[in-house]
Order: C-alpha cells, then structure tokens, then sequence
C-alpha cells in the first residue's frame, strides 16, 4: 500500500512540474504587449465584423420600425480603462478607480466607435447600459461627449445603494425594462458574456477582454 502511495505521488508530482505555469510577471508583459502593439484592437474588428453581415440583416428587417435599438456596455467596450489598469500594475483600488472615472480620460476603442458610428448612421437608437454608479453619471457622459459619442439615448446605471444582483441579472432586468417602453433590441455589445445574459439581447457582439472577468 506505502509503495502504491509512493509511485502516485511521484507521479502527481511529475505531471505538476511537466505542467508549468506562466509566471505572473511574464502574463502581464504579454498583456502589455498584445495591448500596446494594436493586437486588441484587430480583435476587436474582427470580433465585429464576424457578426456583421447579421446585423445588417437586423437593420434590413427592422427598416420602418420604431425604436431599433443597440444596446453597449461602456468599459472595455467602447471606452478603454488599460491605462488606469496598467498604472495599477492591473489591480484594481476602488477609490482610485472612482478618481480615474472622474477625470473622464478614458480613451475610446477605435473599432467599437466605428460600429456606434455606422449604427447612427442607419438611424438605431443606442442604449448604454453600465456597471457605473448613477453619482458617475455626468462624467461618463462627459467622456463620451468629449469623443464624439453624442447621439444616444440614455445611459442607464446602478445604484450604490442597489440590490445583489448579478452584472448579468442587472442587464437583463435593464433591457425587459426598455422592451417594456417600446425599444426593439436588435444587438447587444459587450466585453462580457454577463453583457448579454438571459433574454432580449438580439445579436450577441463578444468583444475581448483578456484582464479581468465579471459575472
């Protein structure tokens, strides 16, 4: 039985150690890297021209109606927070990151913005749906402004004071609320899968995210 107990042993500990691990410091170069490079952003085109051809369709469908609407996340969707992450070395300090929202800096993501372009062209109505706090409000829609996003209807955020629910629940609960008041939701954007949990999402846009996940 000890010999039994040994050799599975050995062998556990030979098939850790033929498995290493990236080290951390090595992860965050290759996020460095993949970030500053432009890499991301091609995947961000990528990500949304492999839906396209779909939304145009919606669009087609959709032509006379009223209220067609987009909805979009905002952080690492259209607007790009790698700069406050990687001055953190990619923590995350809320009273920093409260600071950083308030200076409304955040530089927008190219591809993303060419897709909110293209959409206002065709007459959708865009919706804004955050994990933001409402008291953060102005600011995020200073920044927006401050890049060019003007032509949307809302941006819908949280309360601090708010329930438990999940990213993914808040946004669901969001849109039966917008469907309840008449928008038709063609497509959601987002770098999260929760950005487009559960009902009334329409075309699912998946845009990378390769630093942090909420759920």
């Amino acid at each position: 039985m000890k010999k039994m107990l040994i050799i599975v042993l050995v062998i556990s500990i030979s098939y850790c150690f033929a498995q290493p691990k990236a080290n951390l410091s090595q992860v965050k170069e290759e996020i460095v890297s993949y970030y500053e490079t432009g890499k991301i952003e091609k995947e961000y085109e990528k990500a949304i021209q492999k839906m396209k051809k779909q939304l145009d369709l919606q669009i087609k469908n959709s032509k006379g109606k009223n209220n067609v609407a987009v909805v979009f996340d905002i952080d690492e969707t259209i607007l790009s927070n790698y700069p406050h992450m990687k001055m953190l070395d990619f923590g995350y300090i809320p009273e920093l990151w409260d600071k950083w929202v308030d200076e409304a800096k955040a530089p927008v993501i190219k591809p993303t913005k060419k897709l909110y372009d293209y959409l206002v062209n065709k007459n959708i109505k865009i919706i804004f749906i955050t994990g933001r706090y409402a008291d953060q409000y102005e600011k995020t829609k200073k920044n927006l402004n401050d890049l060019g996003i003007k032509n949307f209807d809302t941006i819908i955020t949280k309360s601090r004071n708010g329930n438990n629910k999940t990213t993914g629940k808040y946004k669901e609960q969001k849109r039966e609320e917008l469907v309840k008041k008449g928008y038709q939701i063609i497509a959601c954007v987002g770098d999260q899968w929760s950005d487009m949990e559960g009902k009334n999402t329409g075309i699912k846009i998946k845009l990378p995210n390769y630093i942090y996940i909420i759920k």
